[in-house]
Order: structure tokens, then C-alpha cells, then sequence
């Protein structure tokens, strides 16, 4: 055995045996956007000779002929081009009803789900969100399956509050997942369909297969951080579209009566609000305001409705105020969730007047218009609280 400085020196490590290494805690595994760079060696081909110096540097993407080594079979499970097929397919039904404002979703069946289980099966249901808006505020979900990769639904669910302004610029987003009780639920697929397709009181049928979740951008995956900065941008065209979060709907009714000379406003009921309490519910009211208010006297509050989403009050406030000078005015609306306590907190606010916009122009429009008539219309609650509403809860 030579010593120190003497005899022959160990060949060099190849650099693909550096960078082609998860140093990770867990099982060794080559990092396929790196590994893939370098040429694979066929099963015959033994590793660099001792005298062998230098490697050759590889071009890239290149593959040597010869079947991949079987160490490689992670790759199936990180990304399968199969997946539109694999994930399964789902059968489901949407109506628009333009009279009462819903769209009805009947989930039917899927078939052929990708087994998420140890035992090959799954425990699937199916979730709807409205894009763009609040996921929480408008999430509706069916029951769960149990051990199944072919269920059967047959649940109807129901948005309430959809107006045709939603249905030109919405998108119904379809996911099914995996319930386990032990960890976290696990997605399966899912399909997005635009709500403009839809024809008003006419059902469409779809069946169509699974597509797999864009994944969020990863550090140790080159071609996952690609999609992560697609997925960030298209969700930032999103945000630009829709700047503020909606947290549910409002039905309200409005009419200037001109025998009482005044404005009478209805609050009749509140859908899909945002849960603000642990329990997943709120305590939901709604206040009133015709503004500009200098003395504080037009506020109006309703009662409040115990550990609820939907809330129904079909209550009327009256405003004594000329037609004239109504004009002038704009109606505000707020929704809270009542806290013992402590400060309560808000839930969603709208404005209606002439500086509004879209449905809640309209409606104002409407009611100045053509006085003695009663005019219902939903709006969404967004996140943004109106000044004179934010110290006076």
C-alpha cells in the first residue's frame, strides 16, 4: 500500500454523480431535470475506468439507445402524460334559472377514478367553487363515497344569488378528491367550466375526463418551477380582473314610494357568506346607511340570525326623503357577524348610487326611475368596507 503522496491517485467522481444525487433525507433518487440532462448508461455498460480522467461532457438531452435503467420508474409517479385518462371521468348536470338566480348543479357519477388508497381504492366527493371569489365563502360539497373508484352521486347542489353579470364572467370549477380521515384530503382531478356557455333554463350535460392540478412551483424540480410561475401569473391576471374578494351574496328590494315620499329598503336574505367563527358558521346581520350622513341617523340594523351561511330576514327600513334629493344619495350596505364580547367582526359590504357600477347602478337606476315599483336584485359582498361603516359596528 503506497503512502501519502505516492502510488496512484483515485479517479476523479464524474460530475453526474454529484449533481444527480438527492441528498434529501429518504431513499437516494436521481432528480430527473438534472439527470435527464446527462446520457444514461445502458445495463451493459459498466461505470468509468479507474485511469479514465476527465469526463466527456455530455450534450445535453441526450439518450443513448437501450431501455432506461429500472432505477428510474419514479418517474411515473411524478408525472404521468396519461393523466386526463387515468384520473377518471365525471358526469354531471347545470341549469341557470335567470328567474330565481340559482344554478343548479347535479352531480351524477364518476367512473374509472384513480385509486388513492393502500387497499386500491378511494373515498371520493366532489367539490364546486365559483372563479374568481372567495373559495371559502362559496364552496359546496357532496357526500363521500366509501371505497370506490366508480361512485354514484345523484346530489344537487345549488348556488343562490347568481346573476347574469356572473354568468358571463364565472367559471365553475369541478374538483373531485380523496377523503382520509387520518391526513390531509387528497385531490384527484378536476375540470373548469365557463358559466357563458350555459343557456339560461336549459340543462347541459357534461361527461368529461379528469385533468390534473396544476402543481405549485417546487425547488427541487426545474420543469414544476416553470409551472409554478405559469400557474402564479395566470392567478395574477386573475387578482387584476377581480380585485376584490367576494365574501357572498345579498338579495334586496328596493322602492320609492311617493304617496309615503320615501325609500323603503328590504333586506330579504343573504347566501353563501363567508364563515368568520371556528365553527364554520357565522352570526350574521346587516346594517343600513344612506349616505352622506353627517348626524348619524340613517343607520338601520337587522336582527341577528344564529350560526348560519344563509341567512333569510325579510325585513323593511323606511327613509323619509324627497325624490330629488335621493339622487344624491347612495344606499349603503354591510353584513357582520355578531361576537360576544369583543368587536364584530365584518363580513361584506355593497353601495348602491350613481357612482356604482354594473347590477348595482341598474337597480338604483331602477328605483329612482320608475317610483311605486319593487325591485329585488342580488349583489355580491365584497371585502371592502365603506368609511362610514368601519367605526360604527
Amino acid at each position: 500500500m503506497s503512502g501519502r503522496g505516492g502510488g496512484r491517485e483515485k479517479p476523479p467522481v464524474p460530475i453526474r454523480e454529484h449533481m444527480a444525487i438527492d441528498v434529501c433525507p429518504g431513499p437516494i433518487r436521481p432528480i430527473r431535470q438534472i439527470s435527464d440532462y446527462f446520457p444514461r448508461r445502458s445495463p451493459g455498460e459498466g461505470p468509468a475506468q479507474d485511469g479514465g480522467g476527465p469526463c466527456r461532457p455530455p450534450a445535453p438531452l441526450d439518450t443513448p439507445p437501450g431501455s432506461a435503467p429500472a432505477d428510474q420508474g419514479y418517474e411515473a409517479d411524478s408525472y404521468d402524460s396519461d393523466d386526463t385518462t387515468a384520473l377518471g371521468t365525471l358526469e354531471f348536470d347545470l341549469l341557470y334559472d335567470p328567474e330565481s338566480c340559482t344554478l343548479h348543479c347535479t352531480i351524477l357519477r364518476a367512473k374509472g377514478l384513480k385509486p388513492m388508497d393502500f387497499n386500491g381504492l378511494a373515498d371520493p366527493y366532489v367539490k364546486l367553487h365559483l372563479l374568481p371569489g372567495a373559495c371559502k365563502a362559496n364552496k359546496l360539497k357532496t357526500r363521500t363515497q366509501r371505497n370506490t373508484l366508480n361512485p354514484v352521486w345523484n346530489e344537487g347542489l345549488t348556488y343562490t344569488g347568481i346573476t347574469g353579470e356572473d354568468m358571463a364572467r364565472k367559471t365553475l370549477r369541478v374538483s373531485v378528491c380523496d377523503e382520509d380521515k387520518l391526513t390531509h384530503n387528497e385531490f384527484i382531478g378536476e375540470t373548469r367550466v365557463p358559466l357563458r356557455r350555459l343557456k339560461p333554463s336549459q340543462k347541459k350535460h357534461f361527461n368529461i375526463c379528469l385533468e390534473p392540478q396544476i402543481p405549485l412551483a417546487s425547488p427541487s424540480a426545474m420543469s414544476a418551477a416553470l409551472r409554478g410561475i405559469s400557474c402564479y401569473l395566470r392567478e395574477l391576471e386573475q387578482a387584476e380582473q377581480w380585485e376584490l374578494e367576494e365574501r357572498g351574496r345579498i338579495l334586496l328590494a328596493l322602492t320609492y314610494s311617493s304617496e309615503r315620499r320615501g325609500l323603503l329598503v328590504g333586506i330579504l336574505r343573504c347566501a353563501h357568506l363567508a364563515a368568520m367563527d371556528v365553527n364554520g358558521y357565522s352570526d350574521p346581520y346587516v346594517k343600513t346607511y344612506l349616505k352622506p350622513d353627517m348626524e348619524k341617523k340613517s343607520k338601520h340594523k337587522t336582527s341577528v340570525k344564529k350560526k348560519t351561511l344563509n341567512p333569510e330576514y325579510n325585513e323593511e327600513f323606511f327613509y323619509e326623503i324627497d325624490q330629488s334629493e335621493l339622487a344624491q344619495k347612495s344606499l349603503e350596505i354591510t353584513v357582520w357577524d355578531y361576537d360576544i364580547g369583543k368587536s364584530n367582526d365584518f363580513i361584506g359590504g355593497a353601495t348602491l348610487g350613481l357612482d356604482s357600477k354594473g347590477e348595482r347602478l341598474r337597480h338604483w337606476l331602477g328605483c329612482l326611475q320608475s317610483p311605486d315599483q319593487r325591485w329585488e336584485q342580488w349583489h355580491t359582498l365584497t371585502n371592502e368596507l365603506p368609511e362610514s361603516s368601519a367605526f360604527a359596528p
